[in-house]
């Protein structure tokens, strides 16, 4: 099956920052099918016109409304009504119900997912009818706060920009909820939610009571404590916050936090809580795989760095230049390569912010033409974050490029010279250009034919590690030359 990323690199002109919205809404939108006991299905505007379904979420807390999958389907919008206007009117739309409905059949509604000043997507809510229909103090919990998320959506709140998902870390509904009104007093309680305060040795009431000031002595450490108790205060007042987790003697429970304020008023917040204690019982067993592969990335890196070392000294030891500039780019090349595996060997996963990395790079490879050149390096946009993959490969051939125009650009009569290293990221393709205000390329010459080690190894690492493209150009209009890389995305999610 497609993923999300997939979908939108082939169908949808989004911008990076409008992919990244979408991303976070899916990774958080399995709470708001559960709270609303409904199926989701976002629909994004295609190039042609039609509407493609490309992502789908089901309730986990009640029986879907499609048993067939809709990704990858398309629609027009003249075919449904109800997706045009609320694209057209940028508001919550619903479908009134039949006039001779049967006994079950689909209610449906329409959020637009607003990013920024537009709307880059639909949300197509679809609950069945027989929910609701003699509603408990759960359901009407659920589907209150379920309503108010979603206008959210619909404003541009939820989720907030400035948290990530926590789709496969945060707690869910089912886990346990509270329900807090605008003063922070438990208004609604879920049973697992009872049981988890159970589990911190609580027993009183809790409709009714101030959550934080009731939380905060159950917790064992009191710097905890207090961080959760402003949390939740902060929630109330309309602060996103990210997940906590607090032991309390021999219980271990989540939380998380979240402010409800639809059409951007204070309506409380929701308090997510599940108990954990077993769950990491378990992850203690694991943490020695975990840190195994980060002391293999790091023994890595150490043994890297010292081979970079050794031709240091070998390079410093040579009489012959020719010798001495070959040692000295094999050891950019081996640092390159350690710096990757220094950043894995800090990371909790097989990603690393690849903007770091150049960051560190570049006055590296600076220092080492310093002696041939006083051009400066900058960076222009975000690579973002990728996997190992595809780090290692563009950085060493990032790291040729720029060391070749630092080399090659600039002559003694140049002056002081600029290269600049410019990303453009979209879902569909990481766009790198890396240019100069040097001397140009010589006459007739070709990339594909060029001889120089360190082109070879850029060739080889686009053509079979990165499968992308490279063009090398003069500049259109200005001196120097321009070295465009384009790394397809599409697959690598």
């Amino acid at each position: 099956m497609s993923t999300l990323s997939d979908l939108l690199a082939e169908h949808s002109d989004l911008s990076g920052s409008a992919v990244a919205r979408l991303q976070a809404l899916v990774s958080e939108w399995q709470l708001l099918a559960d709270l609303s006991f409904s199926d989701l299905l976002l629909w994004v505007s295609t190039g042609s016109g039609a509407m493609i379904c490309a992502a789908q979420a089901r309730p986990t807390t009640g029986v879907t409304a499609f048993v067939d999958d809709r990704v990858s389907g398309t629609i027009e919008p003249s075919d449904f009504p109800l997706l045009r206007h609320a694209w057209e009117e940028e508001r919550v739309m619903s479908e009134p119900p039949p006039l001779d409905a049967p006994r079950a059949w689909i209610r449906r509604e329409v959020i637009p997912v607003r990013h920024l000043d537009g709307i880059i997507a639909l949300i197509e809510r679809d609950t069945s009818s027989m929910v609701g229909r003699e509603a408990s103090l759960l359901e009407t919990a659920y589907v209150d706060a379920a309503c108010d998320l979603f206008q959210m959506v619909a404003d541009g709140t939820f989720p907030p920009s400035e948290h990530p998902g926590e789709m496969h870390t945060g707690p869910r509904a089912g886990d346990g909820l509270l329900r807090l009104d605008a003063d922070g007093k438990v208004v609604y309680v879920s049973p697992n939610a009872l049981s988890a305060y159970h589990r911190l040795t609580y027993n009183g009431e809790v409709l009714g009571q101030d959550l934080a000031a009731l939380t905060r002595p159950l917790i064992d450490d009191p710097f905890d404590a207090a961080e959760l108790a402003a949390r939740i205060n902060g929630a109330v007042e309309g602060r996103p916050g990210l997940r906590m987790e607090v032991e309390a003697r021999a219980a271990t429970v989540l939380f998380r936090a979240l402010p409800l304020r639809p059409h951007g008023r204070p309506s409380g917040a929701l308090v997510l809580v599940r108990d954990v204690t077993e769950v990491r019982r378990r992850d203690r067993a694991l943490l020695s795989k975990d840190a195994t592969i980060r002391e293999i990335h790091h023994r890595v890196k150490n043994n890297l760095q010292t081979v970079a070392a050794l031709l240091r000294m070998q390079g410093r030891r040579s009489a012959d230049p020719s010798v001495r500039q070959a040692l000295s780019e094999s050891m950019r090349r081996v640092a390159s390569i350690a710096l990757v595996h220094e950043t894995l060997s800090t990371s909790p996963d097989d990603r690393v912010d690849l903007d770091q990395i150049v960051d560190r790079l570049v006055p590296m490879i600076s220092d080492v033409a310093a002696a041939e050149t006083s051009a400066r390096v900058r960076r222009v946009g975000t690579f973002g974050i990728l996997g190992a993959e595809l780090a290692t490969p563009l950085v060493m051939v990032l790291a040729e490029i720029v060391q070749n125009a630092l080399q090659h650009a600039f002559g003694p009569e140049t002056g002081e010279g600029q290269v600049t290293i410019a990303v453009d990221r979209s879902a569909k393709e990481l766009d790198v250009m890396v240019s100069d205000d040097g001397q140009g390329l010589p006459e007739g010459f070709s990339v594909e034919k060029a001889s120089g080690l360190g082109l070879q190894i850029v060739r080889t690492l686009v053509d079979s590690e990165l499968l992308g493209s490279i063009e090398m150009c003069d500049r259109e209009g200005e001196l120097g030359t321009a070295v465009r890389i384009v790394v397809p995305l599409r697959g690598r999610s």
